[in-house]
């Protein structure tokens, strides 16, 4: 009868591992400097969470693929940037999940991607419901009472590095958010 009842709670354990929701990855900087970074997937919910602990440079990002958007909040602007998916741009969460596990063994990954968005720092707003329906109770959850920019992607050429803050999942997918200064 132990012997049995061993079996179930041994197959339960693993069981709910194989089929459970969340994954959670602890990703290293890789030139020394102590960065924190967490990237929590919830598959079900379809949405990814990366927290980055850097002092100043503090930021959380939500990756919500079934609303379509990715929403940075950068804590030393006090601000949210929002910007719509684009396929071939942004990995899909399986592909992040993969990529934040290779990250977290092997501590070194040559497939390090970048993106640039730009904002008009002129053009902010305060969600309302009909903002937060569209992108979903995440993001809400982000970017409520703080000023929200829409970003779009841009070529790196197209603006001024020295405007820019990163966010994103570190040596993963970087997102750098700038200001657009070409008046």
């Amino acid at each position: 009868m132990n012997k049995l009842a061993a079996t179930f709670i041994l197959l339960g354990f693993f069981w709910n591992a194989a089929f459970a929701s969340f994954q959670v990855y602890s990703i290293p900087n890789p030139n020394g400097d102590y960065i924190q970074q967490t990237v929590t997937i919830d598959n079900e919910k379809e949405i990814a969470n990366i927290h980055v602990h850097e002092g100043a440079c503090s930021s959380d990002t939500i990756f919500d693929y079934k609303h379509g958007y990715i929403a940075m909040r950068i804590f030393s602007r006090s601000a949210c940037f929002i910007m719509k998916m684009e396929k071939g741009y942004i990995p899909e969460i399986k592909e992040i999940g993969r990529l934040a596990y290779e990250k977290q063994m092997m501590r070194q990954m040559l497939s390090g991607r970048n993106i640039w968005v730009k904002y008009e720092p002129a053009h902010s707003f305060f969600g309302d419901i009909k903002e937060w329906f569209v992108f979903g109770k995440a993001i809400e959850h982000l970017c409520k009472n703080v000023p929200v920019y829409k970003v779009e992607r841009v070529e790196h050429g197209g603006v001024r590095a020295s405007t820019c803050v990163n966010a994103g999942i570190l040596n993963i997918l970087g997102i750098n958010i700038c200001g657009n200064n070409n008046r």
